[in-house]
């Protein structure tokens, strides 16, 4: 793909974007209510700041920005926030219809699309934007070309969370989660479902994201993506990925298939909050919104395989990334506001871990003693993970949501079995080749 400034957004992205519900979620900080996308007066700028998330997210953002506008007078921010999916698809139509937000969140899977397609600002070009504290390793997954595109908000990566309480009423032993292999993980799972009559199923994670085969790969020495943004993981991977959940279905320890009306959501939405699963694969920085909706304990675990496959499957992931759009009408007072939320110690004490660790390291620690229990807990399983010999891991290819959703549609074919997983991989390497190719 030639990296052209004025390329549009792909009319399939579009297409799909206008048959969203309309509008995001608005309110506008510092008291102030929405105004020209230009200068107010008095030489007022507004700059409009787009992320996806939950009202609770929203709320303690909010709270960060208002610390925000007081440390910069003159400078008022309008946020917009909605869930993750319909997020990607508004986003599209913006950029589409040349009205791009100033600061947005950008997935991981998006950054070198939106980057090629020239619609994102180079952030090293901002001197208002400090990133000496920031390691290079982090860095470079918001790096395409040499250039900046994307700084992670913070640092996270995947768990397995259990409800101990459910487990211990059973009589189930939770494994040893530094030496359990995905076998042992399945015998647990099958296990709790049998002990507990039916009542609620041993295992509950979400076939369909990425992240799970994206560790497998990892742990068997693939790259799921390679460094020259190919894909790297094997049929052979995805098969078995697709096999182990029907393998798992069979033996009792995954729900039937139709049984999860929804994947995602908030934690109090989820499958392991109702109690009809008793663990569940999450981004660990939720573990505290876990632990609170669910009834009972629940305990942090990793992820099965880290010790019985090639290599550990794990790597420290931007939960998201912050981007500046390359038509921002206010670029400076952009990097000022990407700046804060990278730097200032003030305000990440209103976010504390929401959007993952904090990348810069002093600012990582400044709010340590304000972090609850919960956060604690996944802060510390952070780290211990980042000492580990860790693979590199790569920035995501352009095709890389088309990879995201070839996936999810495999994962109901075969959930239903309209496909083997054999024939599922065979699919899912032809359609993401083509998507990433093309």
């Amino acid at each position: 793909m030639k990296k052209t400034a004025n390329t549009p957004i792909s009319r399939r992205l579009v297409l799909g974007a206008a048959m969203v519900a309309a509008g995001l979620t608005i309110s506008a900080c510092g008291g102030g209510g929405a105004t020209s996308s230009g200068s107010g007066s008095g030489g007022n700028v507004e700059l409009n700041f787009v992320f996806w998330g939950d009202a609770n997210r929203a709320k303690m953002t909010e709270a960060a920005l208002r610390i925000f506008e007081k440390k910069n007078p003159g400078i008022t921010v309008k946020t917009e926030y909605q869930d993750s999916a319909p997020y990607a698809d508004k986003l599209a139509t913006r950029f589409a219809g040349g009205n791009p937000p100033d600061v947005l969140a950008m997935a991981n899977r998006s950054l070198l699309e939106y980057a090629q397609r020239g619609t994102l600002a180079d952030l090293k070009s901002f001197p208002e934007l400090n990133l000496d504290k920031v390691p290079e390793t982090t860095l470079s997954r918001g790096e395409v070309d040499g250039k900046l595109y994307g700084l992670a908000t913070g640092v996270t990566t995947i768990g397995m969370v259990v409800n101990k309480t459910i487990t211990d009423q059973a009589g189930v032993t939770i494994p040893d989660d530094k030496t359990w292999s995905w076998e042992d993980y399945a015998k647990f799972a099958t296990e709790v479902t049998q002990k507990t009559g039916g009542k609620v199923y041993g295992a509950g994670y979400d076939v369909a994201t990425e992240t799970g085969p994206i560790m497998l790969a990892r742990q068997r020495g693939e790259d799921f993506y390679t460094k020259d943004n190919k894909l790297g993981v094997s049929e052979k991977t995805i098969e078995d990925w697709f096999q182990y959940s029907v393998d798992l279905r069979k033996a009792g320890g995954y729900p039937p298939a139709g049984f999860f009306e929804q994947i995602g959501g908030s934690p109090a939405q989820s499958y392991l909050a109702k109690g009809t699963v008793a663990s569940q694969i999450i981004p660990i920085n939720n573990f505290r919104g876990y632990n609170e909706a669910v009834e009972g304990e629940v305990v942090l675990l990793r992820i099965p395989g880290e010790t019985s496959g090639e290599r550990r499957g794990y790597s420290a992931d931007p939960t998201m990334l912050w981007s500046i759009a390359a038509k921002s009408k206010h670029p400076k007072e952009a990097a000022k506001l990407v700046d804060f939320l990278t730097n200032d110690a003030e305000g990440a004490a209103e976010v504390l871990t929401q959007r993952g660790v904090p990348i810069n390291p002093e600012v990582a620690d400044s709010i340590t003693p304000k972090l609850s229990a919960d956060d604690k807990t996944f802060v510390d399983l952070m780290a211990a993970i980042q000492e580990e010999d860790l693979p590199p891991a790569y920035v995501y290819p352009k095709g890389a949501s088309v990879v995201a959703d070839t996936l999810k549609q495999l994962t109901t074919e075969v959930e239903f079995g309209r496909i083997s997983p054999a024939d599922a991989a065979k699919t899912f390497m032809e359609k993401s080749n083509a998507a990433i190719n093309k």
